[in-house]
């Protein structure tokens, strides 16, 4: 009986002590896990992509109010010239968010790209235009058949400039259409290699300066319907692994929305800079585009909510039907599926 209790005695002790190393193994892998989740939530690197537009991101840029927010992440501003350039970069995985218009945005989500699209930073009004030379004999839209006009394909301008030929009774292949990037456009110009170009700013303010004329801006365009803008894109890799940096993100562009609208000669004198033009000509760009807060996407005419989504989806199939009049992609999606590519759930 003795040696029966002793047995009993041992086994109790080896189970008792299973059991605590058993439950302080859970515990340090619950800690573990916890700690990995805690790690995952706050970024380390946050690589964005942007080109010069006067728009509150590029505020944000010049504040530094993203190193700010994030002080442990290493943020990394790309400058890019074109929309194919930031798909091609953010399929790559190179850049974790982007700036992009409208047209070339819709072509990703159309091709099937690794990102959503998370905001809708402007409307694009009178900051893209046609500029033509004074001495072109371009005084109207009809005018342009068989002129040399430069423009960067599958971009809001180009997207713009086909629709208001297309008002005029023209088509793209009325007119001798040379596919160029911004910065080229002006050297183009100087050149005497183009005769006009729809373009944006501050580009488009240059070749004012040098003796352009505007015949029309995507301001008038947009009033038959032609609507254009530029909106945020996120990568399906970074959203994913860190939807509140991606929710902290909106938060300091809405700040930046609000001191671009009420400080507007502050807002100037700091993206200036970053425009390569006068503080005056900044001014003057910033009040050419319409800047949206984070309450203006859940409006029915933008993102819209979960619940009730918004108009964008519509917008980006109405671009996709013209992308695939422009042989720029194959098919146009449904509205159903450019809806699934706006994140709407992060303002629910």
């Amino acid at each position: 009986m003795k040696k029966l209790s002793v047995i009993i005695l041992v086994i109790a002790m080896l189970v008792t002590f299973a059991g605590c190393s058993s439950s302080s193994k859970d515990n340090d892998a619950n800690a573990k896990d916890s700690g990995d989740k805690s790690a995952a939530a706050t970024p380390t690197e946050i690589r964005l992509g942007y080109w010069e537009s006067p728009n509150e991101e590029l505020l944000v840029k010049q504040t530094g109010a993203l190193e700010e927010a994030f002080p442990d992440a290493e943020v990394t501003w790309i400058e890019f010239q074109s929309g194919p350039d930031i798909l091609a970069a953010i399929q790559g995985g190179s850049i974790d968010f982007s700036t992009i218009g409208t047209p070339p945005g819709t072509i990703g989500i159309a091709n099937g790209l690794p990102y959503k699209i998370f905001y809708l930073h402007d409307v694009i009004a009178e900051s893209e235009g046609l500029i033509v030379k004074a001495d072109s004999g371009i005084e109207s839209v009809a005018d342009v058949k068989g002129k040399r006009i430069a423009t960067v394909f599958a971009s809001t301008s180009h997207f713009s400039l086909s629709n208001a030929l297309k008002l005029d009774g023209l088509t793209d292949a009325d007119v001798q259409l040379y596919d160029m990037k911004a910065p080229d456009i002006f050297a183009a110009w100087e050149r005497g290699d183009i005769d006009g170009a729809y373009v944006w700013e501050p580009i488009k303010t240059k070749l004012l300066d040098a003796g352009g004329k505007q015949i029309i801006s995507s301001g008038e365009v947009a009033e038959s319907g032609a609507i254009t803008g530029e909106f945020g894109i996120v990568s399906d890799a970074f959203s994913e692994k860190y939807p509140d940096a991606v929710k902290t993100y909106i938060d300091i562009l809405d700040e930046a929305t609000d001191a671009y609208k009420n400080d507007q000669e502050n807002t100037a004198k700091l993206i200036a800079p970053g425009l390569g033009i006068t503080e005056e000509e900044a001014l003057i760009s910033m009040n050419e585009i319409i800047v949206l807060s984070k309450a203006d996407q859940t409006d029915p005419t933008y993102l819209g909510t979960t619940a009730e989504p918004g108009n964008l989806a519509q917008l980006m199939k109405d671009t996709a039907d013209f992308l695939v009049e422009q042989k720029s992609i194959k098919s146009a999606p449904s509205v159903e599926e450019f809806q699934k590519g706006i994140l709407t759930q992060l303002y629910d």
